[in-house]
């Protein structure tokens, strides 16, 4: 990550890196500038396809769900369950979130220190389980709080590693691994068998995808799909939005300034009511805050792609079968596009501001045709989250500066990230 950002600073637009120890070594182009981004996101899987260690890694460990596969499989997929995500569709769930989001509160003390990434785990998985699974995580929160991080370092290791040991062979990361994804399949196969003896029928995403049709064949999702599908849910509508969350408080912990102004518009705009899609839409600075944060802490800061055929991008020859990864880390982070790119500052996502600026200068959730499904699921939770903890207490981050773990699928703090919370009179 980190790699990537001196590289640009130093090399420029279009990058070639040579990864891995001397006689294993592969080279990587990466790519900065948001014309090259775009070209990559947009030229579609005939050019650019998912064929990399990394989505064959997560695919082994989770499945081919909408992520993972491409192809037809991608296009039937896209189809079953792009109605699922419509904004009246996520709308929907506001509610859930709001309830959510009180119950942590009521239990936070009056003045005292919270672990918020820790709490921000816990709050995102209890809205995933009411709005995908219609079912409390309660019992299973102990096993994916130890599982899915196992998962994701177990995904990240085999993608970066030359040669890696395959896994029926039996080292300890290897069984520790396959326990944990054991763990995780057992959670969401019951939860599964749950909603189905439960008739299926409810307003939560598992129902919709146990009952959706695909609108050329009305055939349904096969379980195997079902689980997939559930599976990619469960991961990434708890680990980003929670990481989005965290980066949130710790940022606002260190500029009461900014705190006292979404502060303000939740109380103008909530007047001490729950929080709807239609009042969130109009918490403009919380959006800004939040669109800030994933600036700096994209949830998914690199996304490889090989090159089926040969290219060129931004005048440099891009051979058929390289790994091509554009990096929202770094392209966040380039002082041609972002001045003062470490500085925290809201105000770089006003209308006008947004509006010129290069549309793929910012991609915290990907674009294009395989952009995050789930992105304004992520945001309107984020958003009511962030509204309700403000409206309610005073944040002081405790850490001047987080370390940062990279060593798993999706960007996280390293530990635990200490805030001190006061209630506001």
């Amino acid at each position: 990550m980190l790699t990537y950002e001196l590289a640009m600073r130093v090399h420029g637009d279009v990058v070639q890196l040579a990864v891995g120890p001397r006689g294993l070594r592969f080279e990587v182009t990466a790519v900065f500038h948001p014309e090259g981004v775009q070209h990559v996101l947009t030229a579609g899987e005939d050019r650019y396809s998912k064929q990399t260690r990394s989505y064959r890694a997560l695919a082994e460990e989770i499945g081919l769900g909408l992520l993972t596969s491409e192809g037809e499989l991608w296009r039937v997929q896209r189809r079953l369950i792009q109605p699922l995500f419509t904004p009246r569709q996520v709308a929907s769930y506001a509610s859930i979130m709001a309830e959510e989001t009180a119950a942590l509160l009521d239990r936070w003390p009056s003045r005292g220190v919270v672990d918020a990434h820790g709490e921000m785990i816990h709050l995102t998985l209890r809205v995933v389980g009411g709005a995908i699974f219609g079912d409390d995580l309660d019992e299973a929160e102990r096993v994916l709080r130890w599982a899915f991080p196992v998962v994701t370092v177990q995904t990240q290791r085999r993608a970066v590693t030359p040669l890696p040991l395959p896994r029926s062979w039996p080292t300890p990361a290897n069984r520790e691994g396959e326990r944990a994804r054991r763990a995780v399949f057992g959670v969401v196969d019951e939860l599964i068998s749950r909603r189905g003896r439960a008739g299926g029928d409810g307003d939560d995403l598992l129902s919709r995808l146990l009952r959706a049709r695909d609108a050329d064949t009305d055939e349904p999702m096969s379980a195997r799909q079902v689980r997939d599908e559930a599976l990619i849910f469960l991961l990434a509508g708890h680990e980003t939005t929670a990481a989005l969350l965290t980066f949130a408080l710790h940022l606002l912990g260190h500029h009461p300034e900014e705190q006292e102004l979404i502060h303000a518009e939740a109380d103008a705009v909530l007047n001490g009511g729950a929080p709807t899609a239609e009042r969130v839409a109009a918490l403009a600075r919380t959006e800004m805050v939040l669109k800030e944060t994933a600036r700096l802490y994209p949830p998914a800061y690199g996304i490889p792609r090989r090159a089926r055929i040969e290219d060129e991008i931004s005048g440099y020859r891009i051979p058929a079968g390289r790994i091509v990864v554009v990096c929202q880390w770094a392209t966040h982070r380039n002082p041609r596009l972002w001045p003062n790119p470490d500085v925290f500052d809201p105000q770089r996502f006003t209308p006008d501001r947004e509006a010129a600026r290069h549309r793929y200068a910012y991609f915290p959730f990907g674009r294009g045709p395989r952009a995050c499904i789930g992105s304004h699921f992520a945001m309107l939770e984020a958003a009511i989250a962030l509204a309700m903890i403000v409206q309610r207490y005073e944040l002081r981050a405790e850490q001047k500066s987080l370390e940062l773990n990279t060593s798993a699928v999706t960007l996280r703090p390293q530990r635990g990230v200490p805030i001190v919370v006061t209630t506001r009179v």
